[in-house]
């Protein structure tokens, strides 16, 4: 789809879509409100103090599996530079500048611009307790700084020259040595080979070479040179995704996929005059833009599944001009909404400059958008992922059938979610703080990532496991225009020690009404023990088999089968003290566990 187009002896152009500080009438046409929020949240970050990372600080991650403290200090820092160089822009008046110049050179001077834990090297086993400073490595904050000091030098260039000459020497030497050179002489896992699955590393990391390539000064054979492997990357990227569009890592990783792909678009466009402009016609490329809009629940609230929260950050910027391009009112009406409900106009915790001019010049439009006629979101089936969206004015229905092998997986076939008037009812609670033994073989000890904390059943002492074989089976579903139904087999979900021979779980919503689940199985053995666990974040009160789930409505057991009645239902508090679960979890949530030892079982949710 790319490539195709790198392969021609394409003219290349000058990156000049958003303007550099010189260009004073552009800046100058900002909307008030922006401008005194961006002076001042710059004017906090006066003289601020851009901190050397300890090299101790860089080998907690090996030591004892931190990576919050190192990720603190490196981000701080670009949070800070980012705030200076938007207002410099806006000023051009100097009163920032010395800040901007501490913090570019603080930056250079950082011995390796990756992350701890992507720090490993060919010929070496595992990750490295310290940076190889002769042997950069190419991961997603290096690429990410290297956008950063690119798009500082197109912005700021001729007033750092005004200083002297080599603060743009620096930062062209920094981003040759570090990002070029690696990425055109050496291959990075994440840069594809064609057969391997890829994920949002691909084109996070391409769209920022890219900006790094095409925002800085670079000869024309560099630049074309990159331009052929980002293409390479960008198909082998999108070779992993149905022609549905679905992000098998949730809408949080969306703005590090689909998102990426739209800016790694838009800067291919310009540097090309138009070459990639059809891309925005292709069905799967509308489908990867339109996906956060269908998983969007309510307010700051997104169907969640795998690593993703269910906060998952408000829509803004990206998502409306992304929208805008494939001619989507919904997408642009749901984008501009969810911005304006936020009322942040800066992108705060955001460590990409290009975003923040991306930002700058779009707010306006943003603000002054006015809804258009659009068709409202409907139920949808993303085969590719095996994930259910069926919703009406009270109930908001997510069901995941699939496998356990999606990226950032978590042993989570056959789980749903259901939120209430926007609230959320039976939950997924998410990942917690990124450790080391989050990407490591000890992963699925973390609770979080187990069956067992997701509303499924424990099958005689069982969880599910991971990988691509354990997965749904004899998926079937069914829309009409007051329901919506799904049914599997996840039997194959759980490893032989389950002893279970089928477990059917049907999923059938009427609109209006309610949401029930049915449970049929049958095990190996003559007898056997089913544990169905049921996530809440409200506190569940249980009464004769019916389940009152706080304020928000009410989950009742019972079996078609009278006769098989025979259960026990028990509730726990599970403490939320993990800094990550807390964004989206306030308060402690709670399990309720189902013992039954025969099915069917029936779960009724209104």
């Amino acid at each position: 789809m790319f490539s195709e187009i790198s392969n021609g002896q394409l003219k290349l152009y000058d990156y000049k879509y958003y303007p550099p500080a010189t260009d004073r009438e552009a800046w100058a046409k900002l909307p008030k409100d922006y401008v005194n929020r961006a002076i001042a949240a710059a004017e906090n970050n006066l003289g601020f103090t851009f901190s050397a990372i300890p090299a101790t600080v860089f080998m907690k991650f090996l030591r004892t599996g931190n990576r919050v403290d190192f990720e603190n200090i490196n981000f701080g820092k670009r949070y800070a530079l980012n705030s200076l160089i938007i207002a410099e822009c806006i000023e051009y008046k100097g009163r920032f500048l010395d800040d901007i110049i501490n913090g570019i050179f603080s930056i250079c001077e950082e011995s390796a611009w990756q992350l701890p834990p992507h720090n490993s090297y060919p010929g070496m086993r595992g990750n490295q307790l310290l940076p190889d400073v002769t042997t950069p490595v190419l991961d997603l904050f290096a690429c990410e700084t290297g956008a950063l000091l690119a798009t500082a030098y197109y912005l700021l260039g001729e007033a750092f020259d005004e200083v002297h000459p080599f603060i743009n020497k620096r930062i062209l030497h920094e981003i040759g040595t570090r990002i070029i050179t690696p990425y055109l002489n050496k291959h990075f896992w994440w840069m594809g080979n064609g057969k391997d699955k890829m994920c949002n590393w691909t084109i996070w990391c391409t769209q920022n070479v890219l900006i790094t390539a095409f925002l800085s000064t670079q000869s024309d054979d560099i630049r074309r040179a990159i331009l052929k492997k980002a293409c390479a990357s960008i198909d082998d990227f999108l070779k992993d995704y149905g022609e549905d569009g679905c992000c098998d890592e949730g809408a949080q990783y969306y703005r590090h996929a689909g998102l990426c792909l739209f800016n790694a678009v838009e800067i291919i466009n310009t540097v090309t005059d138009g070459a990639v402009a059809h891309i925005y016609d292709n069905a799967k490329i509308r489908n990867m833009a339109l996906y956060i809009r269908n998983v969007h629940v309510d307010d700051i609230y997104y169907v969640n599944f795998a690593d993703c929260s269910p906060v998952a950050g408000r829509a803004g910027v990206r998502e409306f001009l992304f929208g805008k391009r494939i001619g989507s009112p919904s997408m642009m009406n749901f984008a501009s909404a969810d911005f304006k409900a936020a009322d942040e106009l800066l992108l705060s915790n955001e460590i990409n400059l290009f975003y923040h001019v991306q930002n700058a010049f779009t707010v306006a439009e943003m603000l002054e958008y006015k809804p258009m006629p659009s068709a409202e979101t409907s139920d949808i089936f993303y085969e590719s992922v095996g994930v259910l969206i069926s919703h009406d004015d009270n109930l908001f229905l997510a069901v995941k059938a699939g496998n356990n092998a999606d990226n950032h997986n978590h042993n989570d076939t056959g789980s749903f979610t259901v939120y209430k008037n926007g609230k959320p009812f039976l939950i997924d609670v998410g990942v917690g703080t990124y450790t080391a033994k989050t990407f490591s073989p000890q992963r699925y000890e973390l609770w979080p990532m187990q069956s067992a904390y997701h509303n499924l059943p424990t099958i005689n002492g069982v969880m599910q496991k991971d990988g691509r074989d354990f997965c749904a089976s004899d998926v079937e579903y069914k829309f009409a225009d007051s329901s919506a139904h799904i049914s599997m087999d996840i039997a194959k979900a759980y490893p032989k020690e389950a002893g279970i021979s089928f477990y059917k779980r049907s999923v059938d919503f009427k609109k209006g009404e309610a949401i029930t689940i049915t449970d049929n199985f049958k095990f190996e053995a003559s007898s056997g023990k089913v544990v169905l666990s049921l996530m809440t974040y409200e506190k569940p009160v249980v009464s004769d088999g019916n389940i009152k789930v706080g304020t928000l409505g009410n989950i009742t057991v019972s079996s078609p089968d009278a006769s098989n009645m025979s259960l026990s239902i028990a509730t726990e508090e599970i403490t939320i003290d993990d800094a990550r679960l807390g964004i989206a979890w306030k308060h402690n949530i709670y399990r309720t566990l189902i013992t039954v030892n025969e099915g069917p079982i029936k779960l009724t949710i209104s």
